[in-house]
């Protein structure tokens, strides 16, 4: 892994390809145990996590289901503040498991906003599955059931996540250079 460059901005590698396919597996064991019988529900949230919720689909043994919703809040490098939903979420949840699949809890907003809206169509249960948290930044308390690795509060790029659109298609982590 090298330095990459995307739009004005570059960035040091930081997690490998292999590192988080095995952190996805550990995971995914977790969740095959907790949920066995139990037929979850996971609910992806796009753009960011799409990489991690494909990886973590494969490695789920158990049945389950998925469906996506789009939230947004994140322009440039930095949060918004504000949420945006784009995609509404269709599936009916009363009574079903759900796992949220999150790539990256920030300052939680997102996930505070999004959550009652759920909690308000009475699932049996609601966990959040999160590729990387950022303990730091965390303004609104969100817990995480399923992590994969708590990071520092910086600017990171690479599968799924974005700067600008561009970069996540990168199959590996990297954080920017200040």
């Amino acid at each position: 892994m090298s330095i990459v460059r995307v739009h004005d901005k570059e960035f040091e590698p930081y997690l490998s390809e292999e590192l988080i396919k095995s952190k996805i597996r550990e995971i995914a064991e977790s969740i095959n145990q907790d949920y066995a019988g139990k037929m979850p529900l996971f609910v992806a949230i796009l753009n960011g996590s799409f990489m991690f919720a494909s990886d973590l689909f494969k490695a789920i043994s158990i049945e389950a289901e998925i469906c996506f919703i789009k939230l947004a809040s994140y322009k440039g490098t930095k949060s918004s503040g504000h949420v945006i939903t784009a995609i509404g979420l269709d599936t009916d949840l009363i009574g079903r498991h759900v796992v949220i699949i999150e790539d990256i809890v920030d300052t939680g907003k997102t996930l505070s906003e999004f959550l009652p809206q759920l909690e308000h169509m009475q699932p049996a249960s609601l966990r959040i599955a999160a590729l990387l948290h950022k303990p730091e930044a965390t303004v609104y308390p969100i817990s995480v059931d399923y992590l994969g690795f708590a990071v520092p509060n910086k600017f990171l790029l690479g599968y799924g996540l974005d700067y600008d659109g561009l970069g996540r298609n990168i199959p590996s982590i990297y954080k920017l250079i200040e």
